[in-house]
């Protein structure tokens, strides 16, 4: 193999895994702006965002640290997972019904007599 083909093959490979990175970082701040959703969306909401947070952050992989694509897939997956709550609570509000369930709802301080 020539040095001019491993340099090149080097380069590419080189910009390939900082795309991946800089799409990883644009997914997890968009999950990371998703969470102030969470409470409209439910247990099942708040565990994908966290897991998904958690896993980008935490040093244990299934693929090594400089592919991410693995991080990209996750951070890809519960981004759309909690997009499709949020459509579900936004159909919610337009149909007059509460976003939040009625434990979490503000209810008016009660006065007593």
């Amino acid at each position: 193999m020539s040095d001019e083909l491993f340099y090149a093959l080097f380069v590419v490979g080189g910009l390939l895994l900082l795309a991946l990175l800089v799409l990883a970082i644009v997914l997890a701040v968009r999950v990371w702006k998703t969470g102030k959703y969470l409470q409209a969306m439910g247990v099942g909401g708040r565990w994908v965002f966290w897991a998904a947070l958690i896993y980008t952050i935490s040093p244990i992989d299934l693929l090594p640290d400089p592919i991410y694509l693995d991080d990209v897939g996750v951070l890809g997956g519960a981004l759309l997972y909690l997009s499709r709550l949020a459509i579900k609570a936004r159909q919610r509000q337009q149909q007059g019904q509460p976003i939040l369930p009625p434990q979490l709802q503000r209810r008016p301080p009660q006065r007593t007599p």
